[in-house]
């Protein structure tokens, strides 16, 4: 007697652990599947859906950090240039 395998276009089935089931729930918004909550996880999204997420402090000082470790790897750059020419 043959055996079929009934699989649905679409769908898989995955295996996680518990943990792992328990974020996902915990995750969960009203209304929202699994496959919803994975979905919103794991779109691609434009920097500009970012905008308004910081508070103006927030992005002032995180503007501050950035500038901070831009300037550092900047001077690092230049020091191992000049190194590397007298070499």
């Amino acid at each position: 007697m043959p055996i079929h395998n009934r699989c649905s276009v679409g769908t898989r089935k995955i295996t996680i652990s518990d943990e792992a089931y328990q974020r996902l729930v915990s995750l969960k918004r009203t209304g929202e599947t699994l496959t919803d909550v994975i979905n919103r996880l794991t779109a691609i999204r434009s920097v500009s859906e970012l905008a308004g997420v910081l508070e103006p402090h927030e992005a002032d000082r995180l503007r501050g950090i950035v500038k901070k470790i831009r300037t550092r790897s900047a001077n690092k750059l230049k020091e191992t240039s000049l190194k590397l020419r007298r070499d």
